[in-house]
């Protein structure tokens, strides 16, 4: 169906396939399928659904929950879309894009650039991860403050479902009100209901101008709080606003030869802030010069640096974007990635920090995030001076319970935008209620009865269920 060399079977051809990048999980398949098109695609999964073969789809494989990496018993195939990396059209007066699930982030952002529009999903794995891998986790990313996650990004998708039939939902409509929007039941699905082979994106007007700076505070309360001011006077225009902890910046100093800290003062926590506006550049700056002027004589904040140049903006999205490359370097990290109500931020941060340290005192507390929109990656990072295998069998389970457990408390969740895959599907017992749960799998159900689509991610076990809170 797809040529003997885009059938993989050998181990050594298969383990890219069967591991994910951080080496956390670890799985086997019968095959790696890599199909060219989606009449390929429709093809293998008719096959495996009469053979009753379990299908696993994959993109750039950069899941942190082990959601693209297949289980440990060998029964099933990994279907690669990385072939499928066409642009199959840019319509610039319609503002959208249509591209194949193999196309990368960062391909698609460039093909933006060159109609002078811009694709506004950003994130640290763009030079690998893919738009179908995108849109099955719903991405959010650095700009989700101003344009939202991959489900506000997506107008139509092909998709070919678990019986081999296609669904041509390519619609580059903004306004489509002729019943179930059910394209936004594969966004954010994980590969569960089908396999997304094709998407219409979005497009936005680049902006005329742009600001970045590096800012230190004392407290998360005070940068909240100059968040807040910061919106006053530039309204929409504040794209981004992460928020950096000072062991978090510490370890990518010491990752990074090559980089140094942005400012002259050490701070307990840091925050990097871009604006992009239709305004001028002048116009904008002269906003955010008066803020952070307010800021620095009030004492709300310790320091500010502003970008002179790209380069100079590009050395600070550099630290913030190589702080996770920085922990799975390190090792021994336990990955919370945590959403509460912006106005509980502070408490969150707090609580869950104490109680982490309580636990494991010599915890290095490596948090920061997309904090404009509430969410954190709530990281504790082993000790220096102890293995990261001994760390995590002793401390990973309690520190997660601890964490979600102040999360949900908040009414918050205890996955933002990484997902469930399958570090945290038994998790959502706890979390999720036994109905929203069993809807959930009625879906699952009416897609896919034989659970043949990525068994064993994101949904717990039907057996599991009368675990779940009524």
């Amino acid at each position: 169906m797809v040529g003997a060399a885009n059938c993989l079977v050998e181990e050594e051809s298969t383990h890219p396939f069967t591991t994910d990048y951080r080496g956390v999980f670890h799985g086997k398949a019968l095959a790696v399928v890599r199909p060219a098109d989606t009449a390929e695609v429709s093809r293998v999964v008719a096959y495996c659904h009469a053979h009753a073969i379990p299908v696993v789809p994959q993109g750039g494989n950069t899941s942190l929950l082990g959601g693209s990496v297949p289980d440990g018993a060998g029964k099933s195939i990994v279907l690669s879309l990385s072939r499928m990396n066409r642009i199959r059209s840019v319509d610039a007066v319609n503002d959208t894009m249509v591209v194949e699930a193999g196309v990368t982030l960062h391909q698609a952002r460039m093909k933006a650039e060159e109609v002078r529009k811009l694709f506004p999903l950003r994130i640290g794995s763009e030079g690998s991860c893919q738009i179908g891998g995108n849109i099955s986790t719903n991405a959010g990313g650095t700009a989700v403050l101003r344009y939202g996650n991959m489900r506000d990004l997506v107008l139509g998708i092909e998709a070919v479902l678990p019986d081999g039939n296609v669904w041509h939902g390519l619609r580059a409509l903004r306004k489509d009100n002729t019943g179930y929007d059910l394209k936004q039941l594969f966004i954010g699905a994980e590969g569960t209901l089908g396999i997304v082979t094709a998407a219409v994106l979005k497009l936005m007007p680049q902006p005329r101008s742009v600001c970045t700076a590096f800012l230190a505070f004392d407290t998360t309360e005070i940068a909240l709080g100059f968040f807040m001011e910061l919106r006053k006077c530039i309204g929409q225009d504040v794209t981004a606003y992460e928020l950096i902890s000072q062991p978090a910046l510490d370890l990518v100093l010491n990752h990074l030869p090559d980089s140094r800290a942005p400012l002259s003062v050490s701070a307990e926590w840091y925050v990097l802030v871009e604006m992009a506006s239709g305004r001028s550049q002048e116009e904008l700056e002269s906003d955010f010069y008066g803020a952070v002027q307010v800021g620095l004589e009030n004492g709300s904040v310790r320091d500010a640096a502003v970008a002179a140049t790209q380069a100079h903006a590009a050395d600070f999205w550099r630290i913030r974007e190589e702080i996770s490359d920085a922990q799975t370097r390190a090792g021994g990290s336990v990955r919370c990635d945590i959403s509460v109500p912006l106005s509980k931020m502070p408490e969150f941060i707090a609580q869950a920090s104490a109680g982490v340290l309580a636990l494991e005192p010599h915890t290095r507390m490596v948090v920061y995030g997309h904090v404009g929109d509430g969410n954190v990656h709530f990281n504790p990072l082993r000790p220096a001076c102890e293995t990261a295998a001994r760390y995590l069998a002793r401390a990973s389970r309690p520190i997660t319970h601890i964490v979600d457990e102040i999360a949900m408390a908040m009414n918050g969740s205890i996955s933002a935008e990484h997902g469930v895959g399958a570090a945290k599907r038994d998790e959502l017992l706890s979390v999720k209620s036994r109905v929203e749960l069993e809807m959930a799998w009625r879906i699952k159900r009416a897609f896919d009865p034989g659970n043949l689509f990525n068994p064993g991610k994101f949904l717990p076990r039907l057996d599991a269920m009368k675990e779940a809170a009524p």
